[in-house]
This record gives C-alpha cells, structure tokens and sequence, in this order.
C-alpha cells in the first residue's frame, strides 16, 4: 500500500536523520494503527515503532547485509497485537514506498538499496506469519486440547460442558481434526472443511494416510508412525494436501497425540493452518528480491546462489562461466538516453537467453551492462568456448533504436575448470579480469582466463591502489644517472629517475608504476615531488662543487609524462619551486617525449614556450620513435635532443653498422643546424662512445659511464673532473 503524499504533513524535508526516522516511525503508526488491537493511543503506538524502524534503517544501512532484523521487526508488530492481516499489507506497502526515501543512503547504488528494502520485506512478512502462526497455534491447540477434554468429561458430566466444546471447535480459526489411531477421521471444524473445498463428506470419508503428496518429505511420515506408536507426543511440519479439485492447499500441520486416562494412545489432534496465500506471496516476494527489474533474468544474488552450489558440487564436476560486458554502451546511453539504453539492455537480455539453453545453463544480469552466462556438466572445456561464441553471434545482428540501427559488440572473459578448487568471489574476479583483456584487445571478442595473467592483473590492481598511501609514507626514491660531455669526458649532469621501494615487491622501476600514476592521476603529484626532490638535489651538487670550478655546474634532468603537460599548474609549479630553492633555470632541463608532441597544438605547447623563455631547456626525449615530421623540430620549443637507443645498437658490434652510422650523422647535422643539442642514451660500449663523439654527439649517458645509482656518485665523478 502506498500512502498519499499529502497524508506526510507539509513535505519539508527533516533536518537530519533522526528527524527522517521519526518521520518514518510517524507514516508507520498512522498507517496501521487502524488496523491493531492495542490499548496504547496513536501517539504511544508511534513511540513504540520509533525502536522498529531504527532496525530496518540499521539493517538497509548494513555493511555485511543481514535480515534477520526485519525477522524480529515482524514477531514484534504480533507481540503488539498488530495481528489483523492488514497491519501487515499495510506495513509491507509503507516499507515499499518510504524505507529508502526516509532511511536510505547514498553509500549504497539506488538498485542495491531497492534490493535489500525487497529482501527486508520479504523477512518481516516471514517474522509477522511465523510469530502470528506460533501465538495462534499455540492459543487454538491449548482451546482444542481443553475442548476435547471438556468433550470426554461432557459424556460422563454437564451438556453445557459439550456445548461449549462444539462452540470452540467449531469457532476456531483454524482447521481442526480428529481421527483415531487407524487414521479414521472423526471428526473435523467447518475451518478445515472450508479449507479441503467445504465438502465435509469428502473430508470425513478418508483415511490421514491417503492424504500423501509428491512433496513431503520421507521424515513427516516417519514422525507420524512415531507419534501412532506412541513414541512421539507431537510434531509440527508444512505439508501440503491436494483438494478435491486437484489444487494445492499448503498448510503449517500439527499433530498431537491424545491419551487417555491410563496414557494409552487413544486419539490424533491435528491442527492446520492454510498458508498458501502467504507461501504465493513469499514466492512473489522471492523472485522480486532474486530477479532483475529490467530484464527479468536471474540478478547478482541469485546467480551467486547458483554459482556457490555449482561449485560444492561433487569432485571432479566442471563448470564454465562467461562474463560479458557490452562495448561502447555509455555512448548509446549518452546519444539517445537512459530509456533508449534500457530497451538495447533488454534486447541483448532476450538474446542472451536464446543462447543459454542447454539443460545446466543459465544466464544472469549483475547490473548495468555487465552480463554472466554459466554453464555446467561434462563437456564444458570446449562448452564455455561455444557459449561465449553464440554469445558474440547473437548480439553481432543491428538493433533498431529510435528510428537507428546499432550493431552491438561485447567482451567475454571465460573462466573454465573444476568445481571446489576456488570460490563463487575467485571466478568471478577471475572472469573479469579477462574480459578486461578481450576489452583491452580490441574488444568485440573473448579471451580464456590465464592464471599468471590474474596474478599481473591482480598485482597491477595492487599497486595503483597503494600508490596514494606510498607517497605519503615516503616509498618513492630518485636515482640518478650522470649526463657526459663527450667532448672532454667531463660529467654534464643527471637525470632523475624515480623508483618505488615497495615494501612487497621491492625495487621498482618507473615503467611499473608510471602508467598506473598516469591512468590515476597520481602523476601530477609524484611529478611534482620529483621535480622538487631533484632540483634541490641539483642545488646541493653546485653548493659542494669547489669554488673556482671550470664549466658550468652540473644540470639536472627530469622527465615530463603527457598528464603533466596538460595541468593547468605546470610552469607555476616550476617556477616555484625554482625560486623557492633557488636553482638557475639554466640548470633544470625537462624532458617530454616525442610521441607526447605529435600534433601538438599551441595550447599545449604554451607551458613549454613559457618555460623556454625562462631560461628552462625542453628536451625531445625518445627522438625517432614517434614518426614525427622533422620539419617539425622548428616550432617546437626544445633545446635538446635525446636520441633513441634503437639508432646506436648497430655501433655496438664491429664493425659497425654503416646504416645507423649514416642516420645519427644525419639527425646530429639537422640538429646543429637547428641549434638543437644532441643527447645519446644507452651508451654501454667505449666503441659507441667513440663512435658517437666522431659523429659530433654533445652528451651522452649509458651504462659505459655509469648506472642509476645515488646522489655521491655524481658528486665523486664531478669532483673527479673537477680535479
């Protein structure tokens, strides 16, 4: 039941949620106090539900989701003489309308919200029938028991005795019976013959053993030759009958044993209350509670269940699961609406299905655009391959929206193998793991899960999540490798190069955690850190030169990644930090990579023109492997370049390659004539050096001179020179 909008006061939101609370507690109370039998006023019975709806909030708000509250929600509402069928619907329908309203939260997805107020509902209704059955049962067994007494004693004693029997015999609310111990029914309330389709013949003329049904259990009838045998006093089951017209009646049944006045087993009482309505109604709330709105196929809770049972299932059964997340769908939802991406969702949703037919598939909707297929039995080494590929046929043929055709497209990651070697969490990460890599790979595919690349994927998510934490915590460190002049041999400078002391994995070099900083945006701070680390290193390294030292003092080298380019702070955040230490412009020279300046524009080339004209050098590093137009060279603000090692591996062997010979001189000619400083990465021969000083190269740095290591060793090399 929904209550009207009006009937919740003015409509001013509360000021906080406690407010919101008691407004919940105030729509309750007025909403079903009609319908209760307590002696409490309306503003009484509020205060009373105040505490309830505190647990429902408590349990909607829940990290790990429990509904057993909304259990004890409903025996409370019977334990408040809340017992007219109504209370319920009406609670059930305030819970529906206000819960989240009230009480949600916005930790939570508004669909995982409506799932779990579904769930609480579906409990409390449980709660409610459980504790009104027990007070009812427990009532009407204790009227039967004093009934049937006061009927024996009326055959020796008082007719007004008998009569007051029948009256509670046949007044009670639910069916009762009595049947000897050959299981003759002797007799039975209008309750229970209204419940059997009001044909009281039908129900007299029957034995209890043939009212057996396909559902029960082996136990119920073995508890009723126990009870028969007189080796149990009573026993309570649900169980359900057929009627005479062949349709189920669903029952909560108690049967007792009744003794006579020396013990002996003498009669069997039974007691049965029809709940086939709320059983329907559990079913309905159920499916709600395990199914997608949108698409009506099973959701995340139901395919868990499903999944959790595949795999306890025997040693040696197998499943396949495929995990399917559609391509480009946040572009349809943003070009034709949400409405538009909910119809294409339940195009592929109806697509999907055809495909999982095969007895032990099935196919389950986790939210959004992300899909799962499962599949179970012998076979499914090369099933889960055929299922992911009738998966990507099916959704292959155009859908029309909107007067458009869009043909969809799809990445599959397959996770095949035994049950019970790892749990529902481990597949289904697994699996989305390696839809990722189909994704990665261009999509409109499937990829098989691969152990070593869970654990490289497992670990890259290890490390970007770390990354913030190890900043702060001060994991990071800089190396520097020295910059020589080729033409004196003397030490031109550095460049810093950052590495990660991660407290698992040890050293790491920037081509680990650099693309996971950029794909963040952590990079912007790291880089600004480095560069601050490594100018007032370069500071320090002049401060210890002696005075009267030949040559410039040494320069600092620091890379530049593309995120940085594009930050609005870049030349404010140089230039302070440059002012604050105190290094001449002169001596910092910030490196960009080629392919990072591949069809530049002026705005991004702005920062670089502003720090050129500081005195600051801009170096294109990686040069060569970026294709770009040499022509080029002229407009962009650089000072240096960093030649590639690819061009001088050739000068390694001997003789040396007379291609690479005849390409750097070409590229150090252009570049002289274009003012521009030549730089030679990976020098590890005395021969390439050689060859490199003939070609006219300015600078080089390699392992020839000397690897990444500490600040002091740039300083005993200066020093060296120095003297």
């Amino acid at each position: 039941m929904r209550i009207p909008a009006q009937a919740t006061g003015s409509g001013a939101d509360p000021d906080g949620p406690e407010d919101r609370l008691r407004r919940f507690a105030t729509i309750w109370s007025r909403a079903i106090f009609p319908s209760t039998a307590t002696s409490l006023t309306r503003p009484e019975f509020e205060t009373h539900l105040t505490p309830l709806a505190r647990e429902l909030k408590e349990a909607l708000h829940a990290r790990h989701f429990d509904t057993t509250p909304a259990g004890r929600v409903g025996a409370d509402l019977v334990a408040a003489n809340c017992t007219d069928p109504d209370a319920l619907s009406r609670t059930l329908g305030v819970i529906d309308s206000y819960l989240v309203l009230y009480c949600g939260t916005e930790d939570l997805p508004a669909e995982e919200c409506r799932a779990r107020c579904s769930r609480l509902q579906h409990v409390l209704a449980a709660g409610f029938a459980h504790a009104l059955r027990e007070r009812t049962l427990a009532e009407q067994e204790a009227i039967a028991r004093s009934a049937l007494a006061a009927r024996s004693e009326a055959e020796v004693a008082l007719h007004a005795t008998e009569a007051r029997f029948h009256a509670v015999f046949e007044g009670a609310a639910i069916g009762i019976g009595i049947a000897d111990l050959d299981g003759n029914v002797l007799e039975v309330n209008d309750t229970l013959t209204q419940m059997f389709g009001g044909l009281e013949h039908h129900v007299r003329s029957r034995k209890v053993s043939e009212w057996v049904h396909p559902e029960d259990g082996p136990h119920v009838w073995r508890m009723y030759g126990e009870l028969i045998q007189g080796e149990r006093e009573h026993f309570r089951v649900e169980k359900p009958f057929y009627r005479n017209d062949g349709t189920v009646l669903w029952t909560n049944l108690t049967l007792s044993l009744l003794r006579d006045a020396e013990g002996a087993p003498q009669y069997q009482l039974a007691l049965m209350e029809d709940t086939t309505e709320r059983r329907l109604l559990n079913l309905r709330l159920r499916y709600e509670a395990t199914h997608d709105a949108l698409t009506g196929l099973p959701n995340r809770t139901l395919f868990f269940e499903r999944l959790e049972k595949t795999l306890a299932a025997d040693e040696g059964a197998r499943f396949g699961l495929c995990y399917l997340d559609l391509d480009g769908f946040k572009a349809i939802n943003d070009s034709l609406g949400h409405a538009a991406g909910d119809r294409l969702l339940v195009e592929v949703a109806d697509r999907l299905q055809s495909c999982a037919t095969a007895p032990g598939e099935m196919v389950a909707r986790l939210g959004g655009d992300e899909f799962v297929a499962l599949t179970t039995g012998p076979g499914t080494e090369s099933g889960a391959t055929d299922l992911a590929s009738r998966i990507l046929g099916a959704l292959s043929h155009t859908v029309r929206l909107d007067g458009r055709e869009f043909t969809v497209r799809g990445s599959v990651g397959i996770v095949e193998g035994l049950a019970a070697e790892r749990s529902a969490a481990e597949v289904l990460r697994s699996a989305d793991i390696t839809m990722y890599r189909a994704k990665a790979a261009g999509g409109n595919r499937y990829e098989v899960a691969d152990a070593e690349a869970d654990a490289r994927a497992i670990t890259r998510h290890g490390l970007t999540t770390a990354l913030p934490a190890a900043l702060e915590r001060g994991e990071f460190f800089i190396e520097y490798q020295p910059l020589v002049h080729l033409g004196d041999g003397t030490v031109h400078g550095a460049e810093a190069l950052v590495r990660w002391s991660h407290p698992q994995h040890g050293v790491l070099g920037p081509d680990r955690f650099i693309p996971l900083a950029e794909h963040t945006g952590l990079i912007v701070p790291l880089g600004r850190w480095v560069l601050e680390q490594s100018v007032r290193q370069a500071m320090a390294w002049q401060e210890q030169l002696p005075e009267g030292t030949p040559g410039a003092p040494p320069r600092i080298n620091v890379n530049l990644s593309p995120t940085q380019l594009h930050h609005p702070g870049l030349v404010t955040d140089t230039v302070e930090v440059l002012d604050r230490i105190g290094l001449p412009p002169g001596s910092l020279c910030l490196e960009v990579t080629e392919s990072a300046l591949i069809g530049a524009d002026e705005d991004l080339l702005k920062p670089l023109r502003q720090l050129a004209e500081m005195g600051v050098d801009i170096a294109l590093d990686d040069f060569g492997t970026g294709y770009s137009n040499l022509a080029n060279l002229r407009r962009l603000p650089v000072s240096v370049l960093k030649l590639d090692r690819s061009f001088t591996q050739g000068m390694q062997q001997h003789p040396a390659d007379p291609v690479d010979l005849k390409i750097v001189e070409g590229i150090v000619s252009l570049a002289h004539s274009l003012e521009l400083a030549v730089t030679v990465e990976g020098v590890e021969t005395g021969a390439q050096a050689e060859h490199l000083r003939r070609l006219g190269c300015d600078t080089a740095q390699g392992w020839y001179y000397a690897r990444p290591g500490p600040p002091e060793q740039l300083r005993s090399l200066s020093l060296a020179d120095a003297v």
